[in-house]
């Protein structure tokens, strides 16, 4: 039975676009595969604890030695990792912050990348791959080529890279220049931003067409 590992990262709560977005493209995915199921899990409301000096090693010290707070952090690398591994498809929502990721998405792939779980301790073969890893970007800003901030978006720029020892790969559909509607300086942006928005929800729309899988 086809899988859905849906995760939210927005702190924007309903003036979300990253959130709105892969609601529509979960929605998407449900109308394609009705009797599939779903995981969800939401980053920006219930952030993962990050690694700290107490915890950075949990992995590598024998489960009968590990002290509480190492044994908790990593029963949740185990817990993020097989979400992931129940999924034929991963889809994540990835705006932009300062320019980068979220720090909450920081966090779950450093919870993610756990040798034993998904790197093979003796080949450090990825685990993870053969998953559609859909990755839906939103940016207040534009960092397209030939624009003033470009190369500015390092969330895109790193992801691949910090997943890329699971095995997985991510796709990305972006919408930018989100802000347009919301600051004045940028008012002379909004046909450009509305034609960025339209583009990805008809690359969402097209991820899953129910009537060709049908």
């Amino acid at each position: 039975m086809p899988h859905l590992l849906h995760i939210d990262s927005s702190v924007q709560g309903e003036n979300s676009v990253s959130r709105r977005l892969t609601a529509r493209a979960a929605a998407a995915w449900r109308a394609a595969y009705p009797d599939g199921t779903v995981t969800y899990r939401d980053l920006g409301k219930e952030p993962l604890p990050h690694i700290v000096p107490s915890t950075v090693h949990s992995g590598a010290v024998p489960a009968a030695d590990r002290t509480p707070a190492q044994a908790a952090s990593w029963a949740l690398s185990e817990q993020v990792v097989a979400e992931v591994e129940a999924a034929d498809t991963v889809l994540l929502g990835l705006p932009v912050y300062n320019f980068g990721a979220p720090s909450s998405v920081k966090t779950w792939v450093d919870h993610l990348i756990a040798v034993g779980l998904s790197i093979d301790p003796e080949t450090h073969e990825g685990l993870l791959g053969g998953r559609d890893f859909v990755v839906v970007a939103a940016r207040g800003g534009g960092y397209a080529p030939g624009t003033p901030r470009e190369g500015w978006d390092h969330a895109e720029q790193w992801l691949p890279h910090g997943v890329a020892m699971t095995g997985l790969t991510p796709r990305f559909i972006t919408a930018e220049l989100t802000l347009a509607k919301v600051n004045p300086a940028m008012a002379e942006l909004i046909p450009l931003a509305e034609k960025s928005l339209s583009a990805a929800e008809q690359s969402i729309d097209a991820l899953w067409p129910a009537s060709a899988l049908a």
